[in-house]
């Protein structure tokens, strides 16, 4: 399936307007931390030794994207349009200690690393997670790695589990919501999950703007506005629907965006839930039980309508901190967890505790 991200689609990621409630001055030095870096390989000597917030900063940022120089430099020749922000260890840290975020969990930029070629699909995938793991290497605790896959390409991705997991000690993956068209409850995919299940893996998704659907009112607003979260929704309710979050129970599901539309959408979850054929076999413990399992980041969804939303459909102990950088600063994300109102044990829970009970080898 060809996938197109446009650049207006990444500057609208880049450059939306501060949410109500963000301090103007948090949200600009923000944006200020956003362009301080080059693409540069990730070695120690090209990034600054990390500042001394860093060594007492707490946060632990689950959605923070990951551009290898390599992957950057040929994207180009298979995405139309294609014109990432700028991004490197310097400018990543410098972001992390200026809002304090002791580790990020990097997973590759969108749209990954499916364009239609199983031996290319193949090599990026390794390419991306040995940077991953080298940059987790030169900067010790400040970077974990949700790994990425070769999907649909089921028999690579199997070799990549294994090399992400026992070899690079990776802590989970980092997918899309969709490739060639088919969304992650696919059972194209279950021989991947049945694996990932085996090993009660973390399995966390991004959205993208899929060729099947299209913005019809494009002439407006960029795709990203409203169709990430959108196919957040789609995805989510793939996994539901399909028995696929039922029968791979020891998955570990993170969704970006908190959820997406999904909260909205819950009673109407509920009414197909209701008309379902099978659904003893597909939901045996119903979908809300699964909505309330999942795990969600809230990159982009820190503001209180979203939050508000989340937290009528799931616990805080689902709900963890996300930045979604380098397309949003941190700054972002933290002046929206604050402002919220949540208490400090809710909030010291979202920014790391949640991240330590899923990932333990973070709470030192």
């Amino acid at each position: 399936m060809k996938i197109e991200i446009t650049h207006n689609d990444l500057a609208n990621e880049r450059a939306a307007t501060p949410l109500s409630g963000i301090p103007r001055r948090s949200f600009l030095a923000g944006l200020a931390a956003l362009g301080a870096g080059t693409l540069l390989p990730g070695c120690a000597t090209d990034a600054m030794t990390p500042a001394a917030t860093g060594a007492t900063a707490r946060r632990i940022d689950i959605h923070h994207h990951l551009m290898p120089p390599k992957y950057v430099a040929e994207l180009s020749q298979h995405v139309k349009g294609e014109n990432p922000p700028r991004w490197s260890p310097a400018s990543s840290i410098e972001d992390m200690d200026k809002n304090g975020i002791a580790t990020s969990i990097t997973s590759l930029m969108q749209p990954q690393v499916w364009f239609g070629d199983v031996a290319l699909g193949r090599r990026l995938a390794r390419e991306s997670n040995d940077y991953a793991a080298t940059i987790a290497r030169d900067y010790p605790g400040r970077y974990g790695t949700f790994a990425t896959l070769p999907l649909p390409d089921v028999e690579g991705s199997l070799r990549e589990i294994e090399y992400a997991l026992d070899v690079l000690k990776a802590d989970g993956f980092g997918l899309m919501t969709s490739y060639a068209g088919k969304y992650l409850g696919d059972p194209a995919f279950w021989p991947v999950w049945e694996e990932l299940n085996r090993r009660k893996a973390i399995v966390y998704n991004h959205p993208l703007s899929v060729e099947c659907c299209r913005n019809p009112v494009a002439q407006y607003i960029q795709n990203s506005a409203i169709e990430y979260a959108t196919d957040t929704t789609r995805m989510i309710a793939s996994l539901l629907f399909s028995g696929a979050a039922a029968r791979f129970p020891d998955i570990r599901w993170i969704h970006s965006h908190s959820g997406g539309t999904m909260p909205f959408l819950y009673s109407r979850f509920m009414r197909q839930e209701a008309s379902t054929k099978n659904r003893e076999q597909l939901l045996p413990n119903g979908v809300s039980f699964e909505i309330k399992k999942f795990y969600y980041d809230t990159a982009q969804a820190n503001h209180a309508g979203a939050l508000a939303a989340l937290l009528k459909v799931a616990a805080v102990s689902q709900v963890m901190f996300g930045t979604d950088f380098p397309y949003r600063p941190g700054a972002e994300a933290v002046a929206g967890l604050t402002a919220y109102g949540f208490t400090p044990s809710e909030l010291a829970a979202i920014d790391r505790g949640n991240a330590v009970r899923l990932m333990p080898r973070w709470k030192a």
